[in-house]
């Protein structure tokens, strides 16, 4: 029979991290508000280095399609809750660890689910939710973790401070309720971060325009594919950890890049020339829609 001992299970991590830092993370707690693709990565990140407590919210189940991208997803987790089965799963590599599932009712205790944690991972796709945790996370002085929907992987950290993706993108949602939204300030929204992630990446390069149309006109789920995806869950996992222990980021709130294909990092343009670039970008969109 196998015994497990903290100790030995992270074992191997002791260079990158001290014995006082192990410590320190098992002692931490995170915050993942959806666990399926980036999310999902990012919690396959934090518990195998160790973090002892994890807070899951997801409101969905696994499906088949999820199967191409999701770490938590296989054909026996299909049908089950997202949550609740990731932390199954997670205990299977660190059952000492504490982990707490929510489903849709995470909304109901955001505040104390934020507040307990050392830092939130924003792994939904869904506006309001991400709305309602940027604005606790603010108010509870704790840094969010998140990514662009790229095709590129991406990552960007918000502190307290720092103006969150509604203000420096310039949402239509400021003042307006999380639970409260309109499709068309949905559609905004979605335009907005398209805009960005257009505009300082070279993310059109990679990907079928036609396809990408409609992915922007809401005619199709995003595009999702595993390198991606996973990548982007990783970073922003180890990005989690370097908050958790103190360190300095990689990234700040306007995030960066991975280009896998090009071996590049892309970083935000100059405001100057993201300014000159933002008519092209909105023709291109234009075109897009247009097909």
């Amino acid at each position: 029979m196998t015994v497990f001992t903290y100790q030995e299970f992270t074992t191997r991590n002791l260079g990158f991290v001290s014995e006082d830092e192990q410590t320190h993370l098992r002692n931490a707690s995170v915050f993942v508000c959806g666990t399926g693709g980036m999310g999902g990565s990012a919690i396959m990140t934090l518990i195998r280095a160790g973090v002892g407590r994890l807070i899951l919210a997801d409101l969905d189940a696994f499906e088949v399609s999820n199967l191409n991208r999701q770490l938590f997803a296989t054909l026996k987790t299909v049908d089950q809750d997202k949550a609740q089965a990731t932390r199954d799963q997670c205990l299977q590599i660190n059952p000492e660890a504490d982990i707490e599932v929510f489903g849709a009712d995470w909304t109901d205790h955001v505040e104390r689910l934020v507040q307990s944690a050392d830092v939130v991972v924003n792994g939904t796709d869904d506006l309001g939710a991400s709305l309602l945790l940027y604005r606790t996370a603010r108010a509870k002085g704790r840094a969010v973790i998140d990514a662009y929907a790229s095709p590129l992987p991406s990552v960007y950290v918000t502190a307290p401070g720092d103006p969150m993706p509604e203000e420096r993108m310039d949402y239509t949602t400021r003042g307006t309720n999380w639970n409260e939204l309109t499709a068309v300030m949905r559609d905004a929204a979605a335009m907005a971060e398209a805009e960005y992630v257009l505009t300082h990446s070279s993310s059109r390069h990679h990907v079928d325009q036609a396809l990408a149309g409609e992915v922007i006109a809401g005619t199709r789920s995003r595009m999702s594919f595993a390198p991606m995806v996973i990548m982007a869950g990783t970073l922003m996992g180890g990005e989690a950890l370097q908050a958790v222990l103190g360190r300095s980021h990689g990234a700040d709130y306007r995030g960066w890049f991975l280009n896998p294909h090009t071996g590049r990092v892309e970083w935000p343009l100059p405001s100057f020339i993201a300014a000159l670039m933002r008519p092209l970008v909105r023709r291109q969109m234009e075109r897009l829609l247009a097909r």
